[in-house]
C-alpha cells in the first residue's frame, strides 16, 4: 500500500468515528479529576482499548494506561501521549462540584490520542507500517495538590510528584523510541498549529526561617524570623537585573506562614517559590541567587534557615527532526499558513523531562478560546480541537513508520539525549 493510500485510510477512519471521538472528549470534560486520581478517565481509556482489542498495561504510575499496536519487537516504537488530569478552576462552566475542571485542555489531548488509536487500529494500516505505536494515557502533569502527592510518596505508591517522572522511573518509556503529544493553544480558535516552541523548567522550593520567639513588647529578647524572610525577598529581587532575558529566569515567592500571633516575635516563617528558567543552567543560576539571598538574610538576623527542594520539571527541548515530520503533515492537511513557529510558552510541563531522554515534541493546536487555567477556557471548535488533532497525530505516526520506518530511524539516530536515563534518575534523586 502506498503512503497516500495509508493516509486516506486513516483520515476516513477518523471521519467515520468522529462522533465517538467528540463523545470521548466530552465525557472526560464532564468528569474532571486531578493528578493520580484519574480513575474515571483511566477506566474510559481501558474501555476504548478493550473495544479495539488492544492489549494494555495497567496500572502504571497509579492510574496510567499504555496500549501498543503492533508486535514488531525489533522495530521503532512511536508513542502518542494524552494527559488525563484536570486542575482547580472555580467558576469554569464544566467544573465539578469541588471546582475541578479541564481548564488546560487535557480532555482534548485524550480525545486526540484515543482518536488516533481508533483510526490506526480500525484502518488496519499497521500491517503496512514497519514498527509499533503505543498510546499512553498519563497522569499528574499539573504540579498541584502536593500534600496529597506527598502522602502517596510516604505510603510508597509513588516516588515522584510528576506523572511522567514517575513513569520514566518505572521504566514505562524504556521501549519507546520517540514521543509526541498535541497541547491546546489558548486564545486560538483557528486551525493553526504552533511548532518549535519551548516551555520553561522549574525547581520548587520550601524555605523555613527559624528564630526565637519573644513578647512583642520585648523584641530584643527574640530573633525575628519574619525579618530574615523579608530580607531574603529583597535579596532575591535585587538579583533580578543579573538575569539575562534569554534565560527567562522567573522567581515568584510567597510567604505561606508569617508568624503565629501578632504580639509575639515570629520564630518560624515559611516561604514557597518556584525557580523557573529556559534551560537547566538558567534554573541553576536562579537557584544560586535564591540560596545566596536566604542564607545571607538568615546570617544577618541571626536566624537559621532550612531549604527543601522538590524537582519540578525540566525545560522542553524538542526534537527538530521529529517536529519536521508533523510540520509536513500539517502542510498537507491544513496548509503552510497554518504553521506558527517559535512561540514561547511561559508555563512548565513534565513533557520537558521526557524530552531530555527521548526525541519528543509537543506542538499546540487551535480550536480553543480563553486563557489556559482560566474559567473562560473552552474548546470552541470541536472539529479542530478533537478531530483534527487525532488526524495529525495518527498521520505523523504513519509517516514515521512507513518505508522501513526510515523517518523514525532518522529521528532516533539524530537524537543526542541531554541526560541518560541513569543520569536523569540521579537528577531526580538529587545526586
Amino acid at each position: 500500500m502506498t503512503l497516500a493510500e495509508i493516509k486516506n485510510k486513516i483520515i476516513n477512519a477518523i471521519d467515520e468515528n468522529k462522533d465517538e471521538i467528540v463523545k470521548i472528549a466530552e465525557q472526560i470534560l464532564n468528569n474532571p479529576e486531578t493528578g493520580y486520581k484519574e480513575e474515571k478517565t483511566s477506566a474510559l481509556t481501558r474501555k476504548v482499548f478493550d473495544s479495539l482489542s488492544l492489549p494494555y498495561q495497567y496500572p502504571l504510575a497509579k492510574t496510567a494506561v499504555k496500549a501498543t499496536l503492533g508486535e514488531k519487537s525489533d522495530k521503532p516504537n512511536v508513542c502518542i501521549i494524552g494527559e488525563m488530569d484536570a486542575l482547580s478552576c472555580n467558576g469554569h462552566p464544566f467544573a465539578s462540584a469541588d471546582g475541578i475542571a479541564h481548564a488546560c485542555g487535557h480532555h482534548a489531548q485524550m480525545a486526540a490520542m484515543l482518536g488516533a488509536a481508533i483510526a490506526l487500529t480500525k484502518s488496519g494500516v499497521i500491517n503496512d507500517l514497519d514498527g509499533n505505536i503505543s498510546f499512553f494515557a498519563v497522569p499528574a502533569e499539573e504540579f498541584i495538590e502536593l500534600e496529597y502527592r506527598k502522602s502517596l510518596k510516604d505510603e510508597g505508591e509513588i516516588s515522584y510528584y510528576g506523572g511522567k517522572q514517575q513513569l520514566i522511573s518505572e521504566g514505562a518509556f524504556d521501549d519507546v523510541d520517540m514521543a509526541l503529544m498535541l497541547h491546546a493553544q489558548p486564545n486560538e480558535e483557528k486551525a493553526n498549529v504552533y511548532v518549535r516552541g519551548y516551555n520553561l523548567g522549574f525547581l520548587a522550593k520550601t524555605i523555613t526561617f527559624r528564630g526565637k520567639a519573644a513578647h512583642g513588647s520585648k523584641p530584643f529578647e527574640g530573633t525575628n524570623a519574619l525579618n530574615a524572610a523579608a530580607l531574603s525577598l529583597i535579596g532575591i529581587h535585587s538579583n533580578r537585573d543579573t538575569f539575562k532575558e534569554e534565560d527567562r529566569i522567573r522567581i515568584h515567592p510567597i510567604i505561606t506562614k508569617g508568624g503565629d500571633v501578632v504580639n509575639s516575635i515570629p520564630d518560624e516563617v515559611c516561604i514557597e517559590t518556584y525557580v523557573r528558567g529556559a534551560t537547566f543552567e538558567a534554573i541553576k543560576k536562579g537557584n544560586d541567587a535564591v540560596m545566596r539571598s536566604v542564607n545571607g538574610a538568615a546570617q544577618m538576623i541571626g536566624a537559621t534557615v532550612d531549604v527543601e527542594d522538590v524537582p519540578g520539571y525540566l525545560p522542553l527541548s524538542e526534537s527538530l527532526e521529529l517536529s519536521e515530520v508533523i510540520e509536513n503533515i500539517c502542510k498537507e492537511v491544513i496548509g503552510n499558513d497554518a504553521l506558527i513557529y517559535n512561540e514561547p510558552v511561559t508555563g512548565s510541563s513534565d513533557i520537558g523531562d521526557l524530552s531530555y531522554v527521548l526525541p519528543t515534541i509537543q506542538p499546540s493546536i487551535g480550536g480553543f478560546s480563553g486563557n489556559l487555567h482560566g474559567k473562560e477556557f473552552v474548546a470552541s471548535n470541536k472539529e479542530t480541537a478533537y478531530v483534527l488533532s487525532a488526524k495529525l497525530l495518527a498521520l505523523t505516526a504513519a509517516e514515521l513508520l512507513y518505508d522501513g520506518a526510515k523517518k523514525a530511524k532518522a529521528v532516533k539516530e539524530s537524537f543526542k539525549p541531554q541526560m541518560t536515563k541513569d543520569e536523569y534518575m540521579n537528577y531526580l534523586k538529587g545526586e
